[in-house]
């Protein structure tokens, strides 16, 4: 048996969509049925993951590793650590005294500054990180203006911006317990975006976790990612692969290279380690 770790974005669906091709719906049906476990592993809070659940899948790692469930109805929580609230405070005014646009992400749902679609249209293409964000404020999937915000534990903060100079006071302030998360940018995008994720967890973390939790063997896991927030997961588990369309710097870390998301690079890469 295998445990296979799916990134959403850019890995299992086009960035910021919620409907995978029809070839890696049937490559996950195919690989449980073999009786391989299938999780997805995102950056994505909960509520952002939850309408791919309809796939079916054996849990999830989210909010990058800050909250792990496992279970038919996913109701069997492994691991569950949101920022404090003095943390979430200090960090969004750092970050709002230098410009920076900010998102927190609960469990149940997302609250973004108010201004952050007009700066993302002002972007050009950029990475996947970037691509569904534009695509979920344009099709509103449900992330809320930052004055709604109803103080849920927040698990992570996403944060865009033009210089890394605005990001200077937030390190200080937050060095200590958070890594600043930074995706690779890509020409002619211009726009430095990541995350604020704590110390405590990682997507690599939340693969060890489920790993503990079944009794497997990290060399019995499979990570597939695109992104500088896949990277613990693609150091963590037996078996590394990069999507053709990921950052080149995780790609140089992966042990296979696979098709693009819009060339079926999932069912491809599935056929070929035999996991269906």
């Amino acid at each position: 048996m295998k445990l296979i770790f799916l990134d959403i974005d850019g890995t299992l669906t086009v960035p910021g969509e919620n409907t995978p091709p029809p070839s890696a719906v049937d490559a996950i049906e195919k690989a449980r049925a073999k009786g391989h476990k299938v999780f997805l592993c995102t950056g994505r809070n909960p509520d952002m993951l939850r309408p791919l659940l309809k796939y079916q899948f054996d849990g999830f790692i989210s909010c990058a590793g800050g909250y792990v469930a496992v279970g038919e109805k996913y109701d069997e929580i492994l691991y569950d650590h949101p920022m404090t609230n003095e943390q979430r405070d200090l960090a969004l005014k750092t970050l709002h005294d230098h410009g920076v646009f900010c998102t927190v992400e609960a469990e149940g749902g997302s609250w973004g500054d108010e201004n952050l679609g007009d700066f993302l249209s002002s972007q050009g293409p950029g990475n996947s990180e970037i691509e569904r964000w534009r695509k979920a404020l344009s099709s509103n999937l449900g992330i809320k203006p930052m004055s709604e915000y109803d103080g849920s534990p927040v698990y992570k903060v996403v944060i865009m911006c033009l210089e890394m100079s605005q990001l200077d006071e937030a390190k200080k302030a937050l060095g200590k317990d958070f890594n600043f998360v930074l995706q690779e940018l890509k020409a002619p995008a211009k726009c430095i975006n990541g995350e604020i994720i704590h110390k405590d967890f990682d997507k690599g973390k939340g693969v060890r976790i489920i790993c503990d939790h079944f009794n497997a063997k990290i060399e019995d896991t499979v990570g597939f990612g695109d992104s500088m927030n896949d990277l613990e997961m693609i150091q963590t588990v037996g078996t590394s692969v990069c999507m053709a369309n990921g950052a080149e710097a995780l790609k140089k870390l992966s042990d296979i290279v696979c098709p693009s998301v819009s060339e079926n690079g999932l069912a491809k890469a599935f056929a070929d380690l035999d996991l269906i």
